[in-house]
């Protein structure tokens, strides 16, 4: 360890493999650090099925829930959007070859004590149960006018400039509660209702951005790599290591070294690695982060798909429940994948209930959720402190991503992947450079 690195990653999160790779492509000289003996962090991949329950301190799983390395359990999935930040990153360093997706067969959303459909097109608009017929008019003529809205285009803007709050584009097109809530929720995808006030452009690249990754597939938006979450971090160590990335698993770090303020180095033991920059999740500089809020997530393994009230169950699926409708602050999320995504045997399926705590009893707040699954065989419920860096880094050089959200997919973490690269390198990621797309990749037969 006695030469020195441009920077030095701490943790095997997501987030930090993803930060990895993109330097490795920029010809960044790396050493990738992880104090546990596997990959993925706080955002790992349970797998044989014992390994989840040990977690947890429980005994073994009994007999029937089958071989346990059938099993790969994400303690935080999440979904990828078809034509996302996540998905393009991936094109970009290529680790697209060493990954397979298939896409989730349904997107749903809570409304009345039912699961709906969420229509994120014209068509199925028309034939939603969500809305009366009226509405179904208005609400299909606010999806022609995000479609066709382009801000460089004044002509596009049918009266709703940029700069227009959420709130009075919706009112514009005269929809009601309910329709404004699986708008903003389900198909922009926000997780409070702040974004109202806030500049319609937003939410409109977020509506767009759902319709044009619903259009890449059709079943839904959302894709999931086969055998669980745990196979990016390990695609992206494959990737680091062909540009001459150091990987060390099982190795603490046990000190950021600063001269003047400024990080030089990472400690092992005896040992210390020199470098220009420490990129690190918030474990590992607990002193320069703040806790802003706390995640409350139950993984649930059942015996069966999740009912949507039809005569089949989709084998993976989304829902989102509006925090409007059980009269909370912030959206609950469910989600649910089975055998076809190669994360559990056949016959089972493991869902997530998650939402961002706001009472102090967290597991009361996801019951609306749970009872979307029942009958549960095994729950293992966690809470999570949420934190945030306290600065920048770009006096001291230490960069800190930030803990991983209540959402199940993966836009706002990949916000924060691209703000800690803007940190680092002093500039925004360049999305220009990035020419084909998925369906161009050389392994593609999975997101079908």
């Amino acid at each position: 360890m006695d030469e020195e690195y441009d920077v030095i990653l701490l943790g095997t999160g997501l987030k930090e493999c993803v930060l990895a790779g993109l330097l490795g492509v920029a010809g960044k000289k790396i050493l990738h650090m992880d104090r546990n003996k596997y990959y993925g962090g706080e955002s790992a991949s349970m797998t044989p099925l014992e390994d989840l329950y040990a977690k947890f301190n429980l005994p073994p799983p009994p007999s029937d829930t089958g071989r346990g390395r059938d099993w790969n359990v994400d303690l935080i999935p999440k979904f990828l959007m078809a034509n996302g930040l996540l998905v393009k990153l991936l094109i970009h360093t290529g680790v697209t070859r060493y990954l397979e997706f298939k896409c989730i067969e349904g997107s749903y959303v809570y409304k009345g004590q039912k699961i709906h459909k969420v229509p994120a097109d014209e068509r199925e608009a028309l034939a939603s149960s969500l809305m009366g017929l009226f509405e179904k008019r208005r609400f299909r003529n606010l999806l022609v006018w995000v479609n066709e809205y382009d801000e460089n285009d004044p002509k596009t803007y049918k009266d709703i400039p940029p700069n227009t709050r959420m709130i009075d584009a919706f009112k514009k097109f005269g929809l009601d509660q309910d329709t404004i809530d699986f708008t903003g929720h389900a198909l922009a995808l926000h997780s409070d209702d702040d974004y109202l006030e806030k500049p319609a452009l937003e939410s409109i690249k977020r509506i767009k951005l759902y319709s044009e990754s619903l259009a890449r597939y059709g079943k839904s938006p959302y894709l999931y790599p086969l055998y669980g979450l745990g196979e990016l971090p390990q695609g992206f160590a494959r990737l680091s290591a062909i540009y001459g990335g150091t990987y060390m698993l099982d190795k603490p770090a046990d000190e950021i070294v600063y001269e003047n303020g400024v990080v030089v180095g990472v400690r092992s033991g005896d040992q210390t690695a020199r470098c220009k920059a420490v990129i690190c999740d918030p474990s590992y500089a607990p002193d320069k982060v703040k806790k802003v809020g706390q995640v409350v997530r139950a993984v649930c393994l059942l015996r069966h798909p999740v009912s949507v009230g039809s005569s089949t169950s989709p084998g993976s699926i989304q829902i989102i429940i509006p925090q409007k409708q059980v009269q909370r602050h912030n959206d609950i999320y469910v989600c649910s994948m089975g055998q076809t995504n190669m994360v559990t045997p056949k016959e089972w399926y493991v869902a997530l209930v998650s939402t961002t705590v706001e009472t102090n009893n967290p597991e009361n707040e996801i019951k609306p959720g749970l009872a979307l699954l029942e009958p549960i065989y095994q729950k293992f419920v966690s809470v999570s402190d949420l934190y945030e860096p306290t600065d920048d880094g770009t006096t001291n050089k230490l960069f800190i991503s930030s803990s991983y959200d209540a959402t199940t997919h993966f836009e706002s973490t990949c916000l924060d992947i691209l703000d800690v690269y803007r940190r680092y390198m002093g500039e925004a990621f360049d999305f220009t450079k990035i020419t084909r797309g998925l369906d161009a990749d050389d392994n593609q037969e999975g997101a079908q």
